[in-house]
């Protein structure tokens, strides 16, 4: 394993090859217009963008007034839960059911997706192909869409300069969204606005900045964790291999099995339909036109709140706590009065209940599912289990949770530390990393469909309470 020291020396080696990179994305899109080739995501979406949009049209014209639910006054100072307010073509979230990635769902996806190796975790390359075009790629795609990823991975110099003038100590998310805020003097988008594009192109720039920021986010990423917990020794990206491999290599992690975690880490965090925080402010900020830089570093801003994407972080905070506490060996009886405890103590147990899901998380069910092939015997992985049997009649007791079962959050943590990444604080990082896939696979739909700058009306609580007099 070669290491590098510091963002100079990173600098030095890479600084002609940021400018050559600059200078080949800057006419990118414009270059491949006229590409037809099969493993051309971008020629494959060019082929299906008019379709939709015709398709769209329709809808507006034909069904434009047709009404899809009445809006309550619980709806609107409850979060506007159960209020449907956004087209998001990527994904659907069932409560009973769960995610679906363009109607497949999380096993449909590891039976159907290319692998790795045979049996194995599906690659997120793949994912995003169908995401994007709403089809199941080729593994030969798949693999044209690894190696066009990896040749927009270059990291301009000042990025990292940026990310070097925070302290080192800050948290791992101010610096990540920090990196992708300094990507953001490369955006094809704003280039191409400033000249004038017309609104009928505005996909094709979103779609370069977008997917060199879906390949730039694991090298921004990698290099946050090496300078906070490995003393800034840096790892390169490997040449050949693919997305999840290379994060997981990038962090420091060559075991093939963690390379597989990772795999299915990116895939299952990638996307969750549109209306969670981080995919919401994704999805505003890029209505008014801002482009795909300006649009995730939002997002990651939402995501990193604790009641979003830092909830994988607590779980396991609050698990070795009860490690702390009660021992590795700690049995039912003992987990449901430190359940309770927590909960007597005016806290919720992370890791339980959803905005949405209404029975147990397909995304924990896969995790819990690669925990009993790989490690079994793991303390805290069997701690999990046992928290599996033992929250959700706890919490069903209570009577004030509408969804007791496990999320997605519940399990990640346990992987990751099992693998040697125990650094809790970075653990949000990886979702960040995971749903720029989601985030940005929408924004491209958003601008081939050119879908209208989000503008909801607000009310004041004396209107409200005038409207439900009147009621």
């Amino acid at each position: 394993m070669v290491f590098m020291r510091g963002a100079s020396f990173i600098s030095k080696l890479r600084s002609h090859a940021a400018q050559q990179r600059c200078l080949q994305n800057s006419v990118r899109w414009l270059q491949v217009q006229t590409s037809s080739s099969d493993l051309d995501l971008r020629s494959q979406l060019s082929e299906l963008i008019p379709e939709q949009q015709e398709r769209l049209k329709k809808l507006k014209s034909e069904h434009g007034k047709v009404q899809l639910g009445n809006i309550t006054l619980d709806m609107v100072l409850g979060g506007m839960r159960g209020m449907v307010g956004l087209l998001w073509e990527a994904s659907l979230l069932d409560p009973d059911e769960g995610i679906r990635f363009r109607g497949l769902s999380i096993p449909e996806c590891q039976k159907l997706l290319p692998a790795a190796k045979p049996d194995g975790e599906p690659l997120p390359e793949g994912l995003l192909w169908l995401l994007l075009t709403g089809k199941v790629p080729t593994k030969e795609q798949v693999n044209s869409l690894s190696k066009d990823l990896r040749s927009r991975a270059t990291i301009p110099d000042h990025v990292y300069k940026t990310i070097e003038g925070l302290p080192v100590n800050a948290h791992p998310m101010t610096q990540f969204a920090t990196g992708v805020m300094a990507l953001q003097v490369q955006s094809e988008f704003q280039k191409a606005y400033e000249k004038g594009i017309h609104k009928s192109k505005y996909w094709e720039p979103t779609y370069e900045d977008s997917l060199n920021l879906i390949a730039q986010v694991p090298v921004v990423a990698a290099y946050v964790y090496r300078r906070m917990y490995k003393n800034g020794q840096v790892i390169p990206m490997h040449d050949s291999l693919d997305y999840g491999g290379n994060f997981a290599h990038m962090l420091g992690f060559d075991n093939p099995d963690m390379q597989e975690l990772m795999r299915l880490y990116v895939t299952i965090h990638s996307d969750h339909e549109g209306g969670n925080v981080s995919a919401h402010t994704g999805h505003l900020v890029a209505s008014a036109l801002s482009d795909p830089y300006l649009s995730f570093a939002a997002a990651l801003n939402g995501l990193a709140g604790p009641l979003h994407g830092l909830a994988n972080q607590e779980v396991l905070l609050w698990i070795k706590s009860v490690v702390e506490e009660c021992g590795e060996n700690i049995s039912k009886d003992q987990l449901k009065d430190y359940v309770w405890k927590t909960l007597n103590g005016g806290k919720v147990v992370p890791g339980f209940g959803h905005g949405v899901l209404r029975k147990t998380d397909p995304r924990y069910m896969c995790q819990r599912e690669f925990a009993m092939k790989h490690l079994p015997d793991d303390p805290l992985f069997q701690l999990v289990a046992k928290l599996y049997d033992v929250v959700p009649p706890i919490l069903t007791e209570l009577g004030k949770v509408k969804n007791p079962w496990p999320n997605v959050d519940a399990h990640s943590g346990v992987l990751l530390h099992h693998y040697g990444l125990t650094e809790a604080r970075y653990y949000t990082v990886l979702f960040g990393v995971s749903r720029a896939i989601g985030i940005c696979s929408q924004l491209i739909w958003d601008r081939a469909l050119g879908l209208a700058l989000e503008r909801p009306k607000s009310v004041t609580m004396e209107w409200l309470e005038k409207k439900a007099a009147s009621a």
